[in-house]
């Protein structure tokens, strides 16, 4: 799925929104909510009164790793982008070059035997791409010290050239965010659910609405490159599913805060619409022609035209919707990106998505 639509580049989220004026606050960004295709404009602040007690919010726990470490290969300076770790000790990594104003832009990967010197004598050697026909991520190994404290004591955020300065690790953890026994983690913030704070989550707790904890670690997209996406780890815990399911029997919507938080659950439902605790590895991608079987809702930041997470919008709410909204989104000057402005996408109440197509 493209979206017939250019987004202005002055629509790119530079800074977090609590950097972008005084008092601003992490809910203060703004809400766009398409439910079919009829579309409302708010403030994040104000999501408590637009769901309903009984719904729940799927939320990803996953943590956001300083997955970004400067190295070198020969005499050129690159940057690592450590993505996923697999389970034979390897890691999944793109090779980036520095672009002189504190960001990267895309290298050729490989070849295979690669050696990159990391700091503090880590060395790390590409081996093998990570799929056929696209060598942009490489699994290598790493030896003379462990990702983790490699990670810890050298990285940095993964950080694009939209963005105007390098941030802190703390800004781009979640209020969900949780510390794994092992150090894994996402290489790129689970940026949905970046808008709440404790107070709203408390807020909407004592409105009636409940939360689901998952998990899936999301290896790099890079800006370029609109790829599905690779496979990744998941879990979803017996208490989540059992969760999910009881609200579903009850009538309640189920809601997923973040693409990565759909692919968590619709991974660990079977053909019988039944939520099972699961947890692995996940090769899903969900399309217009898989569907949806559990979700029933997504929030969700503003997406590039071309991105390859629109057809899981689409598979959520309709191509009719996300035309719509989008649309809305930049006549109405919302920010795209990590730091920008979100999308509420819910079913349509008594109305039909194709009578919204004929207004």
């Amino acid at each position: 799925m493209t979206l017939a639509l250019r987004v202005p580049e002055e629509l790119s989220a530079r800074v977090p929104a609590e950097q972008r004026g005084p008092g601003r606050e992490r809910d203060c960004v703004r809400l766009l909510v398409s439910r079919g295709c009829a579309v409302a404009h708010h403030a994040f602040r104000d999501l408590p009164g637009l769901l309903r007690a009984g719904d729940l919010l799927a939320v990803n726990t996953s943590p956001t790793l300083a997955a970004a470490v400067d190295g070198a290969v020969g005499h050129a300076r690159v940057v690592v982008h450590f993505s996923t770790p697999g389970d034979d000790g390897r890691w999944a990594v793109e090779l980036r070059e520095p672009d002189g104003r504190g960001t990267t832009r895309a290298r050729a990967g490989g070849p295979a035997g690669t050696e990159v010197r990391l700091a503090g004598g880590v060395r790390l050697v590409l081996e093998e791409a990570l799929s056929p026909g696209s060598g942009r991520l490489w699994w290598a190994r790493v030896s003379g010290g462990s990702v983790p404290g490699l990670l810890r004591g050298h990285g940095r955020p993964i950080r694009y050239s939209y963005t105007e300065r390098d941030q802190p690790l703390s800004v781009y953890q979640t209020v969900f965010a949780l510390p794994t026994a092992d150090g894994a983690g996402s290489a790129e913030m689970p940026s949905a659910a970046r808008p709440f704070t404790a107070r709203l989550v408390a807020e909407l707790v004592s409105r009636g609405v409940r939360f689901a904890p998952v998990r899936l670690h999301t290896g790099v997209a890079s800006a370029e490159a609109h790829e599905p996406p690779y496979p990744e780890r998941f879990a979803v815990p017996e208490a989540s599913a059992r969760l999910i399911n009881a609200v579903r029997s009850e009538g309640g919507r189920v809601i997923a805060v973040g693409t990565t938080a759909v692919r968590a659950v619709e991974s660990a439902v079977g053909e019988d619409g039944v939520v099972r605790a699961a947890g692995g590895w996940t090769d899903l991608v969900v399309t217009p022609e898989r569907g949806v079987r559990v979700v029933d809702g997504l929030l969700t930041g503003l997406h590039e035209p071309e991105a390859s997470h629109l057809l899981m919008l689409e598979a959520v709410a309709g191509r009719a919707a996300i035309d719509r909204g989008y649309d809305a989104a930049v006549r109405g000057r919302y920010l795209w990106h990590e730091f920008g402005d979100v999308h509420l996408l819910l079913p349509a109440e008594g109305t039909h998505t194709e009578h919204c197509l004929r207004n």
